[in-house]
């Protein structure tokens, strides 16, 4: 049953949570699924009573629960979910979060603006290897030279409130145009700021930084609106490079021990011929 009033921190949860159940329902095939063709469908994916069905909860209960009324779901219950749409494992995380399941996310202090002499030294010591570090909303704390180099923008020149890997990819040129797969990293990114978000939806730098790249861009304006979610992971990266062509780059994620979503990002050639390309750069020197 429905319970007490909610904040509005907890009810834009509860709409979020109902928005994401949406989405992923709406998304699935009921044929691939084996579902028995009962009817003509009004709407793509599969019914509310399918989902509850598979999930084996109420239908009442579950459609509720999408429509994003204040009623209370276990875990239990939440993971029936969670398998019934074949969630991954992110967005089973997501779904977690959402419905206030998961860990509880412990209070910690802001990402200091200027980094320590320790990961300036090792941002420094891994050159020729592009290598940053960024917070959970993918603010850039840190880089170095190489990583400059590869992306082709010098970013002393760029204000801090603009050092922002999605908010330059978005809007920079140069930085886009190195990018050469832009069309699988856009997807990747928005689904990676949304995960992260899920636990930070009350936080005002959060919101604030959403904003800004929905008013900056369709293009994440209508990625937002897929409700995809995806973790960080090791990924291989290809940037295009005036002097070299297209190199290939192993992106490993490494975080800090305060486990306060930063992380030192460095680009690993993935052969031979991205080492040269890369040794390249580095000779050639400069942004």
């Amino acid at each position: 049953m429905p319970s007490a009033p909610q904040t509005d921190a907890a009810a834009h949860r509860t709409r979020e949570l109902g928005t994401f159940l949406r989405s992923r329902r709406e998304s699935l095939d009921p044929v691939r699924l084996g579902l028995p063709h009962v009817g003509r469908r009004r709407t793509p994916g599969l019914r509310r009573e399918e989902v509850a069905q598979l999930a084996e909860v109420g239908v009442t209960w579950y459609t509720w629960l999408e429509q994003g009324r204040p009623i209370q779901a276990s875990a239990r219950s939440l993971g029936a979910i969670a398998v019934a749409l074949q969630c991954s494992a992110a967005e089973t995380r997501h779904l977690f979060a959402l419905a206030g399941l998961g860990e509880p996310v412990a209070p910690h202090a802001p990402s200091c603006e200027r980094l320590s002499t320790a990961s300036r030294i090792l941002l420094d010591q891994l050159d020729p290897l592009p290598a940053l570090i960024q917070n959970a909303r993918f603010d850039i704390l840190g880089y170095n030279p190489a990583y400059s180099r590869l992306i082709g923008v010098d970013l002393t020149q760029i204000p801090h409130e603009d050092r922002n890997c999605i908010y330059l990819a978005l809007t920079h040129p140069v930085w886009r145009s190195r990018l050469a797969d832009w069309n699988d990293i856009l997807p990747r990114m928005v689904a990676s700021f949304r995960a992260a978000m899920a636990g930070h939806l009350e936080d005002p730098q959060w919101g604030a930084q959403l904003q800004r790249f929905l008013s900056i861009s369709a293009d994440f304006r209508d990625t937002w609106q897929r409700n995809e979610v995806r973790s960080i992971e090791n990924q291989s990266k290809r940037f295009r490079h005036p002097l070299v062509g297209v190199l290939e780059l192993q992106q490993v994620n490494w975080w800090s021990a305060p486990r306060n979503g930063d992380r030192l990002l460095v680009y690993v050639p993935v052969d031979a011929d991205s080492e040269r390309a890369l040794k390249r750069i580095a000779e050639d020197g400069g942004p």
